[in-house]
C-alpha cells in the first residue's frame, strides 16, 4: 500500500509534468519556430521526454545545504548542485581548490 507521502509525491510529479507541458504550449518562441517550419512545407510533431530525478534529502543534508546557501565554499550551490554541474563538465567559480587547481575547462567554455 502506498504511503501518503508517496501519493503526494506522485501528485507533485504529475503537476511538474503539467507545468512543463503548459510552458511548452505557451512558449511564443517555440510557436514561432514551428510556424517557420510549417511555412517551409513541413508539418511538425513535437514530442518531448522529461526525466525527473529525485534524491531524498536527509535532515543533516538539508541543514548543511541551508547553511551553504550563499555563504558556503560553493557559493549559492549545494553540494548536489556542484556534483551535477561537474557531471556536465561545467566548472564552478571557487571550485578549483576542490579539483586540485584544475581550470582547463574555463578557457574552452568561454569561446
Amino acid at each position: 500500500m502506498a504511503s501518503r507521502r508517496d501519493v503526494r509525491l506522485r501528485e507533485l510529479i504529475q503537476q511538474l509534468g503539467e507545468a512543463i507541458h503548459e510552458s511548452v504550449i505557451e512558449s511564443e518562441q517555440i510557436a514561432g519556430v514551428v510556424q517557420d517550419i510549417r511555412k517551409h512545407g513541413f508539418d511538425v510533431l513535437l514530442m518531448l521526454e522529461a526525466t525527473i530525478g529525485l534524491n531524498e534529502v536527509t535532515e543533516d543534508e538539508a541543514a548543511s545545504d541551508q547553511l551553504a546557501d550563499g555563504a558556503g565554499d560553493s557559493g549559492p550551490f549545494t553540494h548536489s548542485d556542484v556534483n551535477f554541474l561537474r557531471s556536465l563538465r561545467i566548472s564552478v567559480e571557487g571550485d578549483e581548490e576542490q579539483n586540485g587547481g584544475e581550470s582547463g575547462n574555463d578557457e574552452a567554455s568561454s569561446s
